[in-house]
């Protein structure tokens, strides 16, 4: 995720170099057969092009919202992840019942699936990344844990089994009772749904030919504007076209970017900060001191 800060312009306009090379020698060259050449009969009217960056404007305005909203609902879906984790460990230490013979059975069994809870955290990232989804888990699994797992092509989803296995032993032994189970139980639901509206953002491919389609039209509204130009303003024609075009193609690359929040990109929903920010938490309400710190911007200017 980039922050609000200290985002440097070069980060910005890498992003569209080859477009911007292109469209100064377009104009350059305009420029000169018009000014030095005097190659007459090149200029068109300015409102052919005005009607078509106004169209495009329209256009790239709805691509960028909807881009927008698949970023901004895969940051909702991680902020209900975060609360749901919380609530899962507060739930497991105010319901599960620590006395008698198998106190620290019990004890065992919160702290093992908090700790799951955290590698679930860190799995569901990756996945979502295409990444190692078993990167994180040694630090919170047994290893009988991560051979069970590691058998699954979805792993969080194979987490989340070994929370409902630990969940019925919990009621087979008395831990919990009947309502608290179903509490347990909902918690974990709302889980399994974050991850499949997750999934669903990340499966689910933005339509190509839409954007190839908003791609080639601004490349014709791009190669006409300067014959629009020339005529009144002559060379002065190239620095203004040059701005025009790397507005529009900085604008489409925002939205190109946005529409996929989990591709292990600056422009990503910050999954692997988000993870950590849980690990603390959980552990923190676990009594443990000897926590992590919080994760660092990567070069200054995002968080991964």
């Amino acid at each position: 995720m980039l922050l609000n800060n200290k985002i440097p312009l070069k980060f910005l306009f890498r992003k569209t170099s080859a477009e911007i090379i292109f469209v100064s020698i377009l104009s350059v060259i305009i420029g000169i057969a018009d000014e030095l050449l005097h190659v007459g009969g090149i200029a068109i009217p300015l409102v052919i092009p005005t009607i078509l960056g106004t169209a495009i404007s329209l256009i790239l305005t709805f691509r960028t919202g909807q881009s927008y909203n698949r970023w901004w609902e895969a940051r909702i879906i991680w902020g209900a992840i975060v609360n749901d984790s919380r609530t899962l460990t507060r739930q497991l230490q105010g319901f599960v019942r620590t006395e008698g013979d198998e106190a620290e059975s019990a004890k065992a069994l919160v702290h093992r699936m908090v700790y799951r809870q955290m590698a679930w955290n860190y799995s569901l990232g990756q996945s979502l990344r295409k990444q190692d989804p078993m990167e994180h888990t040694d630090r919170f699994l047994s290893e009988e844990e991560r051979n069970r797992i590691a058998k699954h092509d979805n792993v969080p989803n194979a987490l989340l089994q070994l929370h409902t296995a630990d969940l019925k032993e919990a009621i087979e032994k008395g831990w919990v009772n009947t309502y608290q189970q179903v509490q347990l139980d909902e918690t974990l639901k709302r889980l399994c749904d974050s991850m499949g509206k997750s999934e669903r953002i990340k499966n689910t491919v933005f339509p190509a030919t839409y954007s190839l389609i908003v791609h080639l039209t601004i490349y014709l509204f791009i190669i006409i504007l300067p014959f629009g130009l020339v005529d009144d303003l002559g060379l002065i024609q190239i620095p203004l076209v040059i701005t025009v075009a790397m507005a529009f193609f900085l604008i489409e690359k925002t939205a190109i970017y946005l529409q996929d929040p989990f591709e292990n990109l600056p422009t990503d929903t910050p999954v692997t900060s988000i993870a950590r920010t849980i690990e603390i938490n959980l552990r923190q309400m676990l009594g443990e001191t000897d926590v992590p710190p919080r994760t660092a911007p990567v070069q200054n200017f995002y968080l991964m």
